[in-house]
């Protein structure tokens, strides 16, 4: 390997140093990190699940407050009150 390394090429050089290295990395387990990003992307999808569904069940009391005020503007006379 050596032999070669001396008559090679930079490019064909920086090729092995790097495939070395990501094979390391593999060994190592330094990989767990895209794991735990998927992790994150989970969570992160849950949070805006929750948030959706709480945001549809304000907005569906709201809507029928704004409702029940619009019925008792039309519904009102001089005289009363709702």
């Amino acid at each position: 390997m050596n032999r070669m390394r001396n008559a090679s090429h930079p490019a064909v050089d920086f090729l092995i140093t790097f495939f070395q290295g990501r094979v390391q990395r593999a060994r190592s387990g330094e990989l767990d990190r895209g794991a735990s990003a998927v992790e994150w992307v989970i969570i992160s999808a849950v949070v805006v699940a929750i948030v959706g569904v709480v945001a549809a069940i304000i907005n569906g009391a709201l809507s029928e407050g704004a409702h029940k005020v619009e019925d008792c503007i039309a519904g009102a006379q001089a005289s009363g009150t709702c």
